[in-house]
């Protein structure tokens, strides 16, 4: 896999705008290019589209949108920017939050109003990072849905997503400018294929794990929930072609992945007043400081292991709302108890702790102060019995760094000039999180897939 610069064969097909990836990042360019009167094809590696928007929840963080505006929310790009520097210590790329604040609200509109791909502002992520409800949700509340909405939209537009088209090799001039692609095919046949402007979206490099151990070694040996497909493609064709490579240290890492289940542990369980400890049965971090951190604190625990723990009130309300909490019922990942004493039994922790910890923050609410960790559990209600816990474990969900982009989505060499023809969204592309695990902001991964994926669809169909 990389570029080829000579010979530059003769391309009997062409098409003005080539996407590389189906996830939502590459649907929603070819959208964007379809609408600025663009043939578009889209080439997706797996069988189906599948990959990391798929894996997510579905969730997109956008800035006044008409979902906030009905009800009554008022956001503006500049508060947007504060929460991104804040969240990142002042790290972030501050250029690009604002061109995340400025897009993102109208990308989901455009997507309601003209594809029929409806996000509906959800109210349990508020906070977080956030100063206002920022998450938008699909119906369904899951990825899934949100790449077939997209895929659905896709069709009526008579967009092609040609599957099983794994891209090895990209051609190019020596000036940067990529003339084509070549397609392997699963029964090892070929075929090449010329465009006018090329979009990688092929997400990030989570499944690489040579990047991995390069760029975060923290999490070179901790499990990854993610698309094993995201072995960081469009990042190095990128940098082979001059590409400045930013923040790559920065990923997401969630600390309540199902052990050994592997499903994702809903969070409202946390927000909404459930806590974690160890296997000692100690609470050991404030929860809610940095979710999608999180992994950090968990795997430095006595085997890297930890138990989410809240009632089956919470439990019941999850049920509704979330396919993973119904998930982890399916698989038997959800201890439940009568009383503390049984629910510490069957997770082998020590008598005692768990009610001992629950009482702690029981103190604490009623005094109206922080408990010891500085979270605040005022305005929740307080657990009650029967209780529940799910053993959990930290992994590696995606990474943050990439390709620097200009406000074009516009591939930017390491000299500052442009690529010609190159553009990236989505994982391929440097996000808005800093350098860190501590700079993702809820929902950010897709803001910045679909954000950049339109405005990276719309100027290469302009170019």
């Amino acid at each position: 896999m990389g570029i080829i610069h000579d010979p530059i064969p003769h391309f009997e097909f062409r098409v003005p705008v080539l996407v590389v990836g189906a996830g939502a990042c590459g649907l929603t360019a070819a959208l964007a290019a379809h609408d600025e009167g663009r043939e578009v094809l889209v080439l997706e590696r797996d069988s189906r589209p599948w990959g990391s928007t798929s894996m997510s929840l579905g969730a997109v963080c956008a800035v006044n949108s008409t979902e906030q505006r009905r009800h009554g929310i008022v956001d503006d790009v500049e508060t947007f920017v504060a929460d991104v520097l804040r969240k990142t210590e002042g790290r972030a790329d501050a250029r690009l939050a604002a061109l995340v604040g400025r897009e993102s609200g109208a990308t989901l509109d455009w997507l309601a109003d003209t594809h029929r791909v409806p996000l509906l502002l959800d109210f349990k992520w508020t906070g977080l990072g956030h100063s206002h409800p920022r998450l938008h949700i699909p119906p369904g509340r899951n990825g899934e849905e949100l790449l077939a909405l997209l895929q659905n939209a896709c069709g009526r537009a008579g967009i092609e997503i040609m599957t099983d088209a794994r891209v090895a090799d990209l051609y190019a001039d020596q000036s940067g400018r990529v003339h084509g692609v070549r397609i392997e095919r699963p029964d090892g046949s070929e075929e090449l294929l010329g465009c006018d402007a090329l979009v990688l979206a092929t997400c990030g490099f989570g499944g690489n794990h040579a990047m991995i151990a390069r760029h975060i070694p923290e999490m070179a040996n901790a499990k990854y929930f993610g698309h094993e497909g995201n072995q960081g493609d469009g990042i190095l064709w990128g940098s082979a072609l001059g590409a400045d490579l930013v923040d790559m240290t920065a990923y997401q890492g969630l600390g309540t992945l199902a052990d050994p289940q592997q499903v994702v542990v809903p969070h409202p369980l946390m927000i909404e007043g459930g806590f974690l400890t160890n296997v000692r049965g100690e609470r050991f971090t404030h929860e809610l400081a940095n979710i999608s951190g999180m992994c950090v604190p968990v795997l430095e625990q006595p085997q890297g292991l930890a138990w989410v723990v809240f009632d089956d009130r919470r439990h019941r309300t999850a049920l509704e709302h979330s396919v993973e909490q119904r998930q982890l019922v399916e698989v038997g990942a959800v201890r439940r108890a009568d009383d503390w004493s049984e629910l510490e039994r069957l997770c082998s922790v020590p008598a005692g702790s768990f009610a001992g910890e629950n009482a702690a923050i029981d103190q604490a609410r009623a005094a109206g102060k922080p408990d010891r960790f500085g979270r605040d559990f005022a305005g929740l209600e307080p657990l009650a019995a029967p209780y529940c816990a799910v053993r959990v474990t930290g992994a590696l969900f995606h990474t943050q760094g990439g390709l620097r982009v200009d406000d074009t989505a516009r591939v930017v060499r390491t000299d500052g000039t442009l690529l010609p023809n190159l553009f990236a969204g989505g994982g391929a592309a440097q996000s808005i999180s800093g350098p860190a695990v501590t700079g993702y902001l809820p929902a950010v991964g897709l803001a910045m897939a679909i954000t950049l994926g339109r405005v990276a669809g719309r100027h290469a169909a302009k170019l």
